[in-house]
C-alpha cells in the first residue's frame, strides 16, 4: 500500500537519502564507542569504560529510531556493513589502538562530524521536503550528541 502523509515521494526518497547516511555514521561511531569501551586502559580505566559503554548504548537506541524513522516513511533500512561503510561520514582506523586521550579526541571530531552534517542538512527536511516530524527528531539527536561531546571534552581539559 503506498505511503499517502502528504510529503511526495521525492521529498520522502531526499530524507531517507539523509537518514541512511546519518544511520552509517551512527553505526561507524558505535563500533568505535564499543571498540574504545573495550581497550581503554590507564588511570581513569573503570571510568571511561562505563562512559563508553553509556554512549554506545545511546547510540544503539538512535541507530534504532533513525531506521525506524526510514521505515516510517515507507522505505527499506539498508542493513549490511558495506553498504554502511560506503556511506558513513566516519573514517575508521582499523588496527590501531590510541592512547585513552587520543581516542576520545577522535570520537568527539567523530560526533562533530555528525553533528555538523545534521546542522546543515536539517533546514532541508522541513523546508524543501516538509517533513517536521524528521526535523524533530533531527533536533533531538543533535541535542543527544551535543550532551556526548560535551561529556567527553571535558576529559580533554
Amino acid at each position: 500500500m503506498k505511503l499517502n502523509i502528504g510529503i511526495p515521494d521525492l521529498k520522502i526518497k531526499a530524507t531517507t537519502d539523509l537518514l541512511n547516511v546519518v544511520l552509517s555514521s551512527e553505526m561507524s561511531l558505535y563500533i568505535k564507542t564499543r571498540k574504545a569501551h573495550w581497550n581503554v586502559s590507564g588511570d581513569s580505566f573503570m571510568e571511561l569504560h562505563k562512559l563508553f559503554e553509556a554512549q554506545y548504548k545511546q547510540l544503539e537506541e538512535s541507530i534504532d529510531e533513525i531506521a525506524e524513522r526510514i521505515g516510517k516513511l515507507g522505505h527499506k533500512t539498508i542493513g549490511t556493513m558495506t553498504e554502511f561503510s560506503k556511506l558513513s561520514l566516519i573514517k575508521e582506523h582499523p588496527a590501531k589502538y590510541h592512547s585513552s586521550k587520543d581516542t576520545i579526541k577522535e570520537i568527539v571530531a567523530d560526533y562533530e562530524t555528525i553533528i555538523i552534517h545534521l546542522r546543515k542538512n536539517i533546514e532541508g527536511t522541513n523546508s524543501k521536503n516538509i517533513d517536521a516530524v524528521t526535523t524533530d527528531f533531527i533536533i533531538g539527536l543533535m541535542s543527544a550528541h551535543e550532551t556526548a561531546v560535551w561529556i567527553l571534552r571535558r576529559y580533554l581539559n
